[in-house]
């Protein structure tokens, strides 16, 4: 295979504030699973760097259940379809999809035969509905609830029991199958956002926005006491998780806290604390073997330590929003890849373990278009917050290197010198050593992106009109050259060769433009095959290659010297185009999309 998926550096999962999230584990405990988007997310609990992507839900995932025989998963999205997919294959391809509700899918969960599935949610007919898996006929009506349900479980031994957890305040009892309504449970005072069965189906507890918890009968329902008296936590709790022993369960709580409580004694064990931002709100938790999991509301997943609740085993960092630009830096003898997303977050991660780190402090407060590395070191960043930053990549914090643009940056590059150039709106900035040197105003054209030769004596500029205008950088000035290159249409990116004998142009003609420095800037070659608009390129380090990606969701890795040879990445992220390209070496080049997550391939020629 000229190509191969080596691995996938994975997203974090979505948040809302004041909304739990459901994160579950799989009946073997080696994998765990949230959703992210249009994504579900399947990553390995002892090494979460080994993660799988599934991608085919039409509207945004909210949930995913493994099947307690571990061989198909459940997933809801925000249309109320349910898909139920295999995990074996590669392929994950799809046994089954049904509508159960009208509205967002909440919670899923299955029989211990893994034969019957209920769902639960918003809708407009009905909040929830239980079901055979493999026909979809119902086996039992799940009423009694005025508004939507937040949370629903399954007694995972017979006889079945449901309970299901609703924003009217109020927890529901069922008895089956064919599954019908019993009672009420009116211990709550507001939203009911979890009930969860202990594994051994002796007891089930619900947990809601009033802080307080209660622990019922597993087969009867009946009420047998709350934990830690009238509060449970300072704040509303979202998230419950039971031991493997059913002896203890975790509660993950607005108050930015996550407690260890002994059911039998009803008092809490542990306290673990993780923060004191809005963004350490804990959301959800999963018990997975000797794991204790907790979601925050930073998309942060925190593998608690019970013998040192105050600081965490590890935290699993990244992305929650879509990544828009990415750039590859090799230090310490390795390669680190740097990403910027949506949201202003920078992340960086080892390429070869996957360890993730954030960056702290304050940086980018909107979109990040472009970065790259210059020979200080440095990662240059531009954004939409009208600045242009300078972060040592030695660094986890933002610096306070900082330029103040006088319009919105589009792009930046970097060359020897201390030399960077900035393309905003309307504008062309030259930068030395951080500081503004010398501005192009008043164009007649609209600039898109520009590009500094390796060695920096040449600038160049491409435009909305297709038009790359050359510029000598002389001192700390631009000078206009006389001639004018033409690209087929607005261009897209823009990008020296590594070695400086080369420019490459992309345009929303789809085309892939190369010309020759030395033979006066004539064209090499046009490389067509991109079918919608490409938007990313970049050179590999050997100069004789360039990666494209676009709206299409396909990559292309072209030869300079055969317009003929080349290599494609189909589908490389499904869903979304692709944002993002950077070489790690000649032949492993990194990928990343509006699904947040990175890809890491190893190319054959």
């Amino acid at each position: 295979m000229p190509h191969e998926l080596k691995r996938v550096f994975a997203c974090l999962p979505q948040m809302e504030r004041g909304q739990s999230k459901v994160i579950s584990g799989d009946p073997k405990g080696n994998n765990f699973l949230y959703t992210n988007g249009k994504c579900v997310i399947i990553r390995n609990i002892d090494n979460p760097v080994v993660a799988d992507v599934y991608t085919e839900h039409a509207h945004q995932a909210q949930v995913a259940k493994y099947a307690p025989s571990g061989f198909y998963i459940a997933s809801g999205d925000a249309s109320g379809k349910v898909r139920i997919w295999d995990t074996t294959q590669k392929e994950h391809l799809l046994k089954y999809e049904y509508q159960p509700i009208s509205g967002k899918v909440l919670d899923i969960a299955w029989t211990e035969d893994s034969k019957r599935i209920a769902v639960v949610g918003d809708g407009r007919e009905k909040f929830a509905s239980v079901f055979l898996w493999d026909s979809g006929s119902s086996v039992g009506e799940l009423t009694g609830h005025s508004k939507l349900i937040n949370s629903v479980d399954v007694r995972q031994k017979r006889p079945y029991r449901i309970a299901t957890a609703s924003d009217d305040t109020t927890a529901e009892f069922f008895e089956g199958p064919p599954f019908k309504f019993k009672f009420t449970l009116k211990e709550h005072t507001q939203f009911v956002n979890c009930v969860r069965f202990s594994p051994d189906g002796a007891h089930f507890a619900t947990a809601g926005a009033d802080g307080q918890i209660f622990l019922y009968d597993g087969q009867k329902g009946e009420l047998l006491r709350s934990l830690g008296g009238e509060k449970a936590h300072a704040g509303g709790i979202y998230a419950l998780s039971w031991s493997p022993d059913s002896s203890q369960l975790i509660s993950a709580s607005g108050d930015r806290t996550v407690k260890l409580w002994d059911v039998g004694s009803g008092s809490s064990v542990t306290t673990f604390s993780l923060g004191s931002e809005v963004g350490d709100q804990q959301l959800g938790c999963l018990w997975q073997n000797n794991h204790l999991l907790s979601v925050s509301l930073s998309g942060n997943i925190n593998y608690l330590d019970k013998n040192n609740p105050e600081r965490p085993i590890r935290v699993l960092q990244g992305h929650t929003k879509s990544i828009q630009c990415l750039t590859v830096h090799k230090g310490d003898g390795r390669s680190y890849v740097y990403s910027g997303s949506h949201d202003g977050h920078i992340t960086r991660w080892d390429g070869e373990t996957g360890e993730t780190q954030c960056f702290s402090g304050k940086g980018h407060t909107n979109l990040i278009s472009r970065m790259t590395i210059n020979e200080s070191n440095e990662l240059v960043t531009c954004s939409m917050d009208d600045t242009v930053r300078f972060t040592p990549t030695g660094s986890r914090e933002y610096s306070g290197d900082v330029l103040k643009m006088d319009f919105q940056p589009k792009s930046v590059s970097v060359s020897s010198g201390g030399t960077s150039l900035a393309v905003c709106i309307g504008q062309v900035v030259l930068l030395k050593n951080k500081k503004k040197v010398f501005t192009l105003d008043s164009l007649d054209y609209e600039p898109e992106v520009g590009a500094l030769q390796p060695g920096g004596a040449t600038a160049a500029v491409g435009d909305s009109e297709g038009k790359i205008h050359l510029f000598s950088v002389r001192g700390s000035s631009l000078s206009a050259e006389d001639q004018v290159l033409e690209a087929k249409a607005k261009v897209t990116d823009l990008g020296f060769s590594p070695d400086g004998a080369f420019l490459a142009a992309l345009d929303e003609n789809k085309v892939l433009t190369v010309f020759s420095v030395a033979d006066n800037y004539n064209v090499k070659g046009n490389f067509y095959g991109h079918h919608a608009k490409p938007v990313t390129l970049c050179w590999s380090p050997d100069s004789e290659h360039i990666a494209t990606g676009g709206m299409d969701m396909n990559v292309y890795v072209w030869d300079i010297n055969d317009e003929d040879k080349r290599i494609k990445l189909p589908d490389s992220h499904r869903l979304h185009h692709v944002s993002g390209l950077a070489w790690v070496d000649a032949h492993t080049l990194v990928t990343t999309s509006h699904d947040a997550n990175i890809k890491q391939w190893t190319i054959t020629y």
